[in-house]
């Protein structure tokens, strides 16, 4: 027998008038659907896990590599804190250029970079067209503005290399803008170099086949609309036109003192994490020498360009 609050016995067995009831769940009150007890502690291990990611008709596999990939980049957010900390600390200026073909992935690669930096000291740099006092100065003039200061890193989503490939696709530029640009860009970037400002350039490298699916998302998702504009219903159309500036670009503007590395971005993780893996295996930082994981690059996702590679993207 059993003892009720008011110290009436009970008779076993008997029951409450009024038993708790069970929570009802509904679709979408968890990631998986609907959650029991039994699947809750399921999850303390990770062949639970993956019986329950199976039951519930999930890939397992695609689950899995998600995981491992947002485990990664994690780990190496990690050392690029560090990173910034040591840039901050020693005064450094860093420049990280971010180029590449309409949809390669330049701006969400660049938002993995700075998620959790400091944003005192980590800055965006995405300018928009010129305005009319712009287009009468010097062309590297806006560009001279927003460099790094001492303790900065700056994350350029594009850069003076618009001149080099989209304005003269588009024609928003006249052939002598275009010449004289890439004539003096080598001795610009020199400059830059000799000053003491860390420089790096990516090319994020997709395919022709990939950049078109990618628009196609962007027209079906609502949150991505904002990113489709004319420029990018053109690319498609002048994709041979684009190869050639682009070629030319890396022909005259791949130097020793600022050399061009390639990214292949067909994969938006894999080409998240190689490049960041790669700033951090370039740049000195303090604790590099007991890093949370590997800073050695992928060379099949990163490498530096070549002028004996014919293609590119």
């Amino acid at each position: 027998m059993t003892e009720r609050a008011n110290g009436d016995a009970e008779e076993p067995g008997a029951l409450d008038p009024d038993p708790p009831r069970a929570k009802k769940h509904l679709p979408g009150d968890d990631p998986f659907g609907l959650l029991s007890e039994e699947d809750l502690a399921s999850l303390s291990s990770n062949k639970g896990l993956i019986r329950l990611l199976r039951k519930r008709g999930i890939k397992t596999g695609k689950v899995l590599r998600t995981l491992r990939y947002e485990a990664e980049l994690q780990r190496l957010q990690i050392e690029l804190v560090r990173l910034q900390r040591s840039v901050q600390l020693e005064g450094r200026r860093v420049a990280i250029l971010f180029e590449g073909r309409d949809a390669a992935g330049k701006g969400g690669s660049i938002r993995r970079f700075i998620e959790h930096l400091n944003p005192r000291t980590a800055r965006v740099i995405a300018l928009p067209k010129p305005t009319k006092v712009e287009r009468g100065q010097w062309y590297f003039q806006r560009y001279m503005k927003v460099l790094p200061n001492a303790g900065e890193i700056c994350f350029f989503d594009r850069s003076w290399y618009n001149r080099a490939v989209v304005e003269p696709v588009m024609e928003f530029c006249s052939t002598a803008e275009y010449s004289r640009f890439m004539q003096q860009v080598p001795e610009f970037e020199h400059m830059l170099y000799e000053d003491g400002i860390e420089l790096i350039k990516f090319w994020f490298s997709i395919s022709k086949e990939e950049q078109a699916e990618r628009f196609a998302s962007r027209r079906k998702d609502p949150l991505k609309q904002w990113k489709i504009s004319p420029v990018d219903e053109e690319a498609q159309q002048r994709w041979k036109v684009y190869t050639r500036y682009k070629e030319q670009m890396f022909a005259r503007t791949h130097t020793s003192f600022s050399p061009w590395i390639i990214v292949r971005a067909n994969s938006k993780k894999e080409a998240r994490l190689e490049s960041a893996r790669y700033v951090l295996n370039t740049l000195p930082y303090k604790g590099k020498d007991k890093p949370g994981t590997s800073l050695l690059p992928d060379p099949g996702v990163v490498r530096r360009f070549h002028r004996a590679v014919k293609q590119i993207d």
